[in-house]
């Protein structure tokens, strides 16, 4: 609206106060823009400036989060049918825009220095940390630029009512100059300071509305992330319990006479 409405004004300039109405196929709107002061011109450009700024960070998180969805639902059905972690990393190598994947990347490479790659980790604490390290970027990775969308949201009603102020200051300042205190005299100039608030309503509406969907689907991301932390913890937790469950009562401890228990982690999700 706003970039139309600028790119329509004519090339030879703003007119003067005493210029002839534009022509008959201009719109009314497009006159009275013609007609605003350097102030309200100002702020109409920097309301430009920023709705185009705006859309840019909502096109940009809507296939961010279309993208962080598609391949986290992806990652999660094969993490559940996974029967080995280095699978887990190939996949995790593929969906490099899942906060899932991220975190899982995190919690393998503290495994593997833990481990060397194989076997029950020997303290859990540090996959914990590690899990929520990863979480905690994966989640202010999505919230990235969204202050600004926020900050436009929440100025730009003010910007535009600072150019109507500006506006309806100087129609009364030229209504008193002139002596004549009629409606007719001051309605223009009113009008035309009125454009501005409009102006910061139409970048702050989509800005505002936009904000709050990011807002709550960054809380399902966070959600889902805190779920597949659990998930995958208890699933490394699990690791000694099947290893002596996997050495029965008198198995020797000797791995070539009881290679059971070593055939047991090594045909599960973690080695």
């Amino acid at each position: 609206m706003i970039a139309a409405l600028l790119f329509q004004l004519p090339s030879d300039g703003i007119a003067s106060q005493g210029a002839q109405p534009a022509a008959q196929n201009s719109s009314a709107l497009v006159e009275m823009i013609q007609n605003s002061g350097p102030v309200a011109m100002a702020v109409l450009v920097l309301l430009l400036i920023a709705s185009l700024y705006s859309w840019s960070v909502i096109l940009g998180k809507m296939s961010t989060f279309r993208k962080a969805t598609r391949e986290s639902q992806r990652f999660i059905r094969a993490f559940r049918k996974a029967t080995r972690l280095q699978e887990m990393a190939t996949v995790a190598e593929e969906c490099k825009a899942s906060p899932l994947a991220q975190v899982f990347e995190e919690v393998y490479e503290t495994y593997k220095r833990q481990t060397g790659g194989s076997g029950p980790p020997r303290n859990l604490a540090p996959l914990e940390r590690s899990a929520q390290t990863a979480a905690s970027e994966a989640i202010t990775s999505l919230e990235r630029r969204l202050t600004w969308l926020a900050t436009i949201a929440s100025a730009s009603p003010f910007v535009g009512l600072f150019g109507t102020v500006i506006g309806i200051v100087d129609a009364f300042h030229g209504l008193g100059t002139a002596g004549a205190a009629t409606l007719r005299a001051v309605a223009p100039g009113i009008s035309e300071a009125l454009i501005t608030t409009a102006a910061g309503l139409f970048v702050a509406i989509p800005a505002v509305i936009a904000y709050n969907q990011f807002t709550a689907r960054i809380r399902v991301f966070a959600a889902a992330i805190d779920d597949f932390c659990r998930e995958l913890l208890n699933s490394l937790e699990e690791i000694p319990v099947r290893v002596a469950k996997a050495a029965k009562p008198g198995a020797p401890a000797n791995p070539e006479a009881g290679g059971e228990a070593v055939r047991e982690v090594d045909s599960g999700l973690y080695k």
